[in-house]
């Protein structure tokens, strides 16, 4: 850390992660060690500027703390929504997955649904555009966005036939709740992405590794998210 930092009116604070063990004299000693470091005065109570640190995976990570005010969680209360819709803090994390801090990126859902993926990432900023082959449902998405103020980004087409280069895509895999789907037809949805994208974050419903490396990509981390009895996969592919 540089030594020549400069606050008034600071306070540091250390960021208790889930899963981290630091214990409280090392919280303390690294707490003391900054403070002395960073030239001004520091102010316990009201300060002017909150400053945090934390480790992850062996790393210790500072800076300046800004509080998340959770406005985006007004996004619950939107009008149409889907029982297997993904929750509003898994798109909202796919989204920050996706973009990787690059908030200049373009990024498109092209299987969108009523455009919850699509929403938090305009609430956030980003250059995103959704399609939806499912007229009413994309008419939804499009309600969704009008609701909260957001211009419509939505189109109603068929994502094979996107042609405009992306850098990344999420796609929560359709897997024929509302519209009959094949493995033959997610097969092209995956190698549409290969073509339009450089990046691709994508939910599945089973493990597709083989047809995700098929396509094109390489896997390059991957997790899973549970919502109720149900697992769905996600994949994080170059």
């Amino acid at each position: 850390m540089e030594d020549n930092l400069s606050y008034d009116k600071f306070k540091v604070c250390f960021l208790k992660l889930e899963n981290g063990n630091i214990g409280y004299q090392e919280r303390l000693e690294i707490l003391s060690r900054i403070g002395f470091v960073i030239t001004g005065e520091p102010q316990m109570h009201n300060p002017k500027v909150m400053l945090g640190v934390t480790k992850v995976n062996e790393k210790w990570i500072f800076g300046e703390y800004e509080r998340n005010d959770f406005a985006w969680h007004i996004h619950d209360k939107k009008p149409y929504s889907y029982s297997n819709s993904l929750s509003l803090k898994v798109a909202r994390a796919l989204v920050n997955i996706a973009i990787k801090n690059n908030l200049d990126c373009k990024l498109i859902d092209p299987c969108c649904g009523v455009g919850t993926v699509v929403i938090e990432a305009i609430s956030m900023g980003i250059d995103v555009v959704g399609y939806e082959l499912n007229k009413n449902i994309a008419e939804n998405a499009q309600r969704n966005l009008e609701f909260f103020g957001y211009r419509n980004v939505i189109t109603n087409g068929d994502m094979n036939q996107i042609e405009e280069k992306y850098d990344v895509a999420i796609i929560d895999l359709p897997y024929g709740l509302f519209t009959p789907t094949t493995i033959e037809e997610q097969t092209a949805l995956i190698k549409s992405a290969r073509r339009m994208s450089n990046r691709l974050v994508i939910v599945t419903f089973e493990d597709m590794d083989e047809y995700i490396i098929n396509s094109g990509f390489n896997i390059i981390d991957k997790t899973y998210v549970l919502k109720g009895k149900f697992k769905r996969y996600i994949n994080i592919c170059e």
